[in-house]
């Protein structure tokens, strides 16, 4: 029997290093804001019974005049996210309902990854209580000290750490009740509170596909991916709004 998710889409970041007049959550993306291909995929699931989206302040009449309704028909909750990241994702933790087993934290830029991932993903945090999608490394790594290279990385053990990411609502709590007893600036992602405590986290095989838009640049190559892709059969009567539908 499936668990029942709750999911935290993180949307709130300044955009800094993207440039350009729009953050990079709300540009197109083959025809639809970068946000909403990452909400659309938790909220067609049956699994996920909460969708949470962490949105900037500054950009809340932005969401709310140009896709709040459709956001609302959806079953989406918009909040107010945090100065960082963490503080984004404790807040969307306290909006949880009482009913949910399942927590997944997801970048709104990851608009790449599939369903096949999440639902591996909540499968197995399902079994472990914490699992995250992650790729092998396959580009050389160098380490470098004072703009010269100091040493040659062994990549054959190292896995680059993607979203979702899924955990058991008690241990998520738990890794963010012990946020504020680590060192925050050497903290990246949220696998790594659940490390701290000690637990052990289920790595998901997946691949560079799943990749986050960071840069300007990086949209062209997201649009690319979701264009190679087949597209998905509609489920139900297909009418003329269909591809209108956002």
């Amino acid at each position: 029997m499936s668990k029942s998710v709750a999911a935290i889409i993180c949307a709130a970041g300044a955009s800094s290093r993207f440039g350009g007049k729009r953050k990079k959550a709300f540009v197109d993306v083959a025809g639809r804001a970068v946000f909403l291909r990452s909400v659309e995929l938790f909220s067609n699931r049956e699994d996920v019974k909460q969708v949470l989206l962490g949105i900037a302040p500054e950009d809340e009449e932005l969401v709310s005049v140009k896709w709040g309704p459709n956001l609302k028909f959806f079953g989406v909750k918009i909040f107010l996210g945090g100065g960082e990241r963490f503080d984004t994702v404790r807040k969307g933790i306290d909006l949880v309902k009482d009913d949910i087993e399942l927590i997944a934290v997801h970048d709104a830029c990851r608009c790449c990854v599939t369903d096949k991932i999440i639902g591996k993903s909540i499968d197995a945090a399902g079994r472990s209580g914490a699992a995250i999608p992650a790729c092998a490394v396959t580009a050389t790594i160098k380490q470098v000290k004072d703009s010269a290279i100091s040493k040659t990385v062994d990549r054959s053990d190292l896995y680059e750490a993607q979203t979702p990411q899924v955990f058991s609502v008690e241990l998520l709590r738990k890794a963010y009740d012990n946020l504020d007893n680590l060192d925050k600036s050497a903290i990246s992602d949220d696998a790594q509170l659940v490390e701290a405590l000690g637990h052990e986290v289920t790595i998901v095989e997946s691949d560079s596909s799943n990749m986050k838009i960071t840069r300007g640049s990086d949209a062209a190559i997201a649009e690319a991916i979701i264009k190679s892709r087949p597209k998905p059969a509609p489920k139900g009567p297909v009418g003329p709004y269909i591809e209108a539908q956002w």
